[in-house]
């Protein structure tokens, strides 16, 4: 599946699966423009792409704020051209009862797991448009297929990124331009290791008896992101080692 010409943005890939996504998508030819608050992890997940003979830049941006994304988005066009492919991946996770989340942690997880997304595709979309072709992949979570106690704030974020996906799907279908999405089921990253989830204890409680990789992750993105999947929207890929069988 080669994306070789393309241009990718991967938000929040400095680290985990937003770094899986970029190498993987490099490692297909795209050139890829890497967002993440932390510089150094986005430089790592640079340095990795060059070690393997692919082309990227790193990108301090704070992708649930306009400003932010328009100063990288005006870089991207400066150095690396028009955008054709982008992955919501940015985003924060968050453990509390539902009586002890605040206004303000709500707000918060709304701002940058929702509203990111809506702002960084907003802000790309025109990319995509005068091209005629367009991928858009939103990370969402298998959370929403499920439920999860005590991250009621999480999933709702989540699941409003679901909505938003299958919506933008109908409306930008005409144009070329595919919307979907990859709910992560158990994925080995560093925000799971820093959850209190006994990871290889509860990995013992899937179907599969182990956590997936980020890579394998990165695989199904990289797929939606590709040519061969012109004709799939507003789908969900679930890469969740039969965790959830179900659809949403």
């Amino acid at each position: 599946m080669s994306l070789v010409g393309k241009v990718a943005v991967v938000t929040g890939g400095g680290s985990g699966i937003g770094r899986g996504c970029a190498v993987r998508l490099a490692k297909d030819g795209a050139t890829v423009a890497v967002w993440d608050l932390n510089g150094e992890g986005a430089q790592g997940t640079v340095d990795l792409i060059v070690a393997n003979g692919g082309k990227a830049i790193a990108q301090v941006v704070d992708c649930a704020k306009t400003a932010p994304i328009k100063e990288g988005l005006d870089r991207v066009h400066a150095e690396l051209g028009p955008v054709s492919i982008l992955v919501n991946n940015a985003g924060m996770t968050g453990f509390d009862l539902f009586q002890t989340i605040t206004e303000d942690h709500w707000d918060r997880m709304m701002t940058v797991n929702l509203k990111g997304p809506f702002l960084v595709t907003q802000a790309i979309l025109p990319d995509m448009r005068a091209a005629k072709w367009g991928r858009i992949v939103n990370i969402t979570s298998s959370s929403i297929q499920t439920g999860a106690p005590g991250m009621a704030h999480y999933v709702a974020s989540k699941g409003g990124l679901m909505g938003f996906s299958k919506a933008l799907a109908i409306e930008l279908a005409e144009e070329g331009i595919t919307v979907n999405m990859v709910p992560p089921g158990f994925i080995r990253t560093p925000m799971l290791e820093a959850s209190p989830v006994d990871v290889d204890a509860y990995a013992q409680t899937m179907p599969m008896k182990r956590p997936g990789t980020v890579e394998e992750l990165a695989a199904a993105v990289a797929y939606l992101a590709s040519e061969d999947a012109g004709y799939v929207t507003g789908q969900t890929i679930s890469v969740n080692g039969g965790r959830y069988l179900g659809s949403a």
